[in-house]
């Protein structure tokens, strides 16, 4: 009697395994029918849906699925960009920047491909770090943001670019400045001298050229070369004159000026006058 109780009892755990795995094999395929029956155009509208509500991360498998159900359609196509696009948006610079390459690389002749070059360059622009550490992505952006107006002058993307250019520009003078103020706090001329030059060279319309040009005047008179030090005070007395850097270097001469008074050393005290001349006018 008992074999039989558990015989019947095995029977019935069997029937309802077999009931278990059929109820999950048609949940399963209807999920897979219900996938099938939605069209590539429905699946990436979806995920622009996804994205103007800001659900990145669902837009992303959306178009996944458009790329993996349809990869030869329009719809793939326009996927590509856009998944290179939320991948920026969900802070993968890697992927993105990646994403944006291959579709340079597969469709260089595509209307939006202006896109693709400025989002690689956001991606740069989004890691540029504090100017006192390395500045690669700094680099790296400026050299996209440049690849995007010298090939779409005309691209709505490239007023962008210029802007964010500026800016780019502005943190590599900071980075040069911080080099050249150090070297100068070690006395190291010639090499301040050099950074602040690229500053006045290279980094023309930043922020910084004003303290470069202040800082040039002052280390090419510490090394007694007075007329590279009186091109430099005229370039700055005469473009920033209301600069608080024009006011540090009229400060500057006057300080020693008055130390070469008090000290009854008058040799220099003409060549002094001088440079207060150029600041005065």
């Amino acid at each position: 009697m008992t074999n039989l109780f558990s015989i019947i009892l095995k029977f019935f755990i069997f029937i309802l395994l077999l009931s278990t795995i059929s109820c999950s094999s048609n949940i399963i395929k209807k999920k897979e029918k219900k996938v099938a029956e939605r069209n590539v155009e429905e699946i990436y509208n979806s995920a622009m849906d996804y994205i103007d509500d800001n659900k990145f991360l669902t837009a992303h498998d959306e178009l996944i699925e458009v790329e993996r159900l349809h990869p030869y359609s329009i719809w793939a196509t326009r996927s590509q960009i856009m998944m290179a696009y939320v991948n920026y948006k969900l802070y993968k610079y890697d992927d993105s920047i990646a994403g944006a390459k291959r579709y340079i690389e597969l469709h260089p002749g595509a209307n939006d491909i202006d896109y693709a070059f400025y989002l690689i360059a956001l991606n740069y622009y989004e890691q540029i770090n504090d100017f006192r550490r390395d500045q690669t992505f700094t680099e790296n952006a400026r050299e996209a943001f440049n690849n995007l107006i010298r090939r779409f002058p005309n691209s709505d993307y490239a007023k962008d670019a210029k802007l964010k250019l500026d800016l780019v520009n502005d943190h590599l003078a900071a980075k040069e400045m911080d080099v050249g103020r150090t070297y100068q706090k070690l006395d190291n001329y010639v090499s301040a001298i050099n950074r602040f030059k690229t500053v006045v060279d290279l980094y023309s319309k930043t922020s910084h050229v004003p303290e470069a040009l202040a800082r040039l005047t002052e280390m090419y008179y510490k090394l007694g070369l007075y007329q590279e030090a009186k091109v430099y005070a005229s370039v700055l007395g005469y473009n920033y004159p209301e600069n608080k850097w024009y006011l540090y270097s009229y400060s500057l001469f006057q300080k020693e000026k008055e130390i070469l008074i008090n000290n009854e050393e008058n040799s220099y005290l003409n060549i002094l006058d001088e440079f207060l001349d150029i600041f005065g006018n």
